[in-house]
């Protein structure tokens, strides 16, 4: 193990114990054997090692997310993608916590955002989605991080665990519709696929000012 790893252990070891606060820079150089000047040098101060030790404890969810591959049903991908979410919220809270707990937003988060999006622009690409890419992204977000707060918050033996499949279904009802690709969709929901796919594959007779209007109408559509 080489000190960059002690270290990074040694502070996810701390975080774990004591929650973020018990992360100091003299308690983690201490607990790794190393002086605090090799810490700075390491990570630049105490967000760049909090930076180094949110991607350490998101490592196995990201790839997790990554080994779950998309199937034939965009929908389902996100109902799974969900209960993975929130089965790591509770299996490692304190990660959880130091990941989105915070405004900054860590890189692992970024990449764990970039995925909910491309689940949610594929269902927009079935032409089943019923509002806009982003404003999905946000509501699914903002929903699984209420349910896994909320059951952290809540002593083990008190957590009613039908919260995540009863605000999982509602959300996915408010934000999907039911119509196959092969159906006939409401307006909204053309124009949301749309969208989708000219993002995914730019029309090069536009220009890119015919493509910014064009995008802006659809989104008015889409509303």
């Amino acid at each position: 193990m080489d000190t960059r790893e002690r270290l990074v252990r040694a502070a996810a070891d701390l975080l774990v114990e004591g929650g973020k606060e018990a992360v100091s820079t003299r308690a983690v150089a201490t607990a790794a054997g190393v002086q605090a000047p090799t810490l700075y040098r390491l990570f630049g101060d105490k967000d760049g090692l909090l930076d180094a030790v949110a991607a350490h404890g998101f490592a196995g969810y990201l790839e997790s997310k990554q080994a779950m591959g998309a199937t034939g049903d965009p929908v389902d991908d996100l109902r799974r993608g969900w209960d993975l979410h929130i089965g790591f919220g509770l299996a490692r809270p304190a990660f959880y916590l130091l990941m989105y707990g915070e405004a900054r937003k860590r890189e692992a988060r970024l990449e764990a955002d970039a995925m909910l999006r491309g689940i949610i622009g594929r269902i927009a690409s079935a032409g089943r989605l019923t509002v806009p890419v982003e404003q999905a992204a946000q509501f699914v977000h903002a929903a699984g991080l209420g349910v896994v707060l909320a059951l952290i918050a809540t002593p083990e033996q008190d957590r009613d665990l039908g919260l995540i499949s009863f605000t999982r279904e509602n959300v996915i009802g408010a934000i999907t519709t039911d119509a196959s690709p092969e159906q006939s969709t409401d307006i909204p929901s053309r124009a949301i696929a749309l969208r989708a796919a000219l993002e995914e594959d730019p029309p090069q007779m536009l220009s890119h000012a015919e493509r910014v209007l064009l995008a802006e109408w659809l989104d008015r559509v889409a509303r």
